[in-house]
């Protein structure tokens, strides 16, 4: 029997980048996993490759609205909710002195508002069951800082410290609440911030001792420990996978 055999995992922006790699992982454990995505073509094609019963569906984790037909459709299709990753996530990378308001918004959306869209719609389902965890991808920005990444890493911050805050208030339903952070990370989102600076990349990988960005299923293992029954005791904390960049 497999770790997480017959549980239900939600994994937002899993359809491509680490979210692809976060529910590859699990479906491997034996979890069913709903790849939900803004892209609902690749969120079912992902889900199909998968296996173990997982299902793709659209959401926009901006709109709650969306996010709540999103888990009562998890409810109908598989009566509960046992794990959510929160992973859907967008950056820039500018000066903050040259950031518009508009791109503010749209990371603090993306980001923040996101995860707290689909913690508390999650969460109430959990909460009810007396059992859950829920898993969000901060970043190594929202805990040292980085450069041209001023509000991105306002917006991480916010996850780091909310993670803490509901990991007290939920303890008492059974239900667990950590943070993975990622240093820099071999992903899409990655290449399309870094096309106007390809010297990016090789600065990176000298900066961090072992001497890599870190790849999808680098995260996705960490998140696999956190969605484990054996890891019910262990919340409220916040884990770095940096390849060494940040040490606590």
């Amino acid at each position: 029997m497999s770790a997480l055999d017959n549980r239900i995992i939600i994994v937002t922006g899993a359809a491509s980048g680490i979210g692809k790699g976060i529910a590859t992982r699990l479906a491997a454990d034996g979890a069913t996993v709903v790849v939900a995505d803004l892209d609902e073509t690749k969120s079912q094609e992902t889900a199909s490759a998968l296996g173990n019963e997982s299902i793709g569906l659209s959401v926009d984790v901006t709109d709650r609205a969306k996010v709540d037909a999103m888990t009562a459709e998890v409810i109908e299709t598989f009566g509960r909710i046992d794990v959510l990753v929160n992973n859907a996530g967008w950056d820039k990378v500018e000066p903050f002195m040259e950031s518009t308001a508009e791109t503010w918004d749209r990371v603090i959306a993306i980001n923040l508002i996101g995860t707290l869209n689909c913690t508390q719609s999650a969460a109430a389902h959990m909460i009810a069951a007396e059992s859950g965890a829920v898993i969000s991808i901060g970043s190594d920005a929202g805990r040292v800082g980085s450069s041209g990444e001023a509000v991105y890493s306002a917006a991480k911050g916010g996850i780091i410290s909310f993670s803490k805050t509901f990991a007290r208030e939920v303890a008492r339903h059974n239900i667990t609440a950590n943070c993975v952070c990622p240093g820099p990370a071999d992903t899409p989102l990655f290449a399309e911030i870094s096309e106007d600076n390809p010297k990016l990349r090789t600065a990176l990988e000298k900066a961090i001792p072992m001497r890599r960005l870190a790849h999808p299923h680098d995260l996705a293992n960490a998140v696999a420990f956190f969605a484990r029954p054996e890891s019910a005791y262990v919340t409220g904390q916040t884990l770095s996978v940096s390849g060494g960049l940040t040490m606590a």
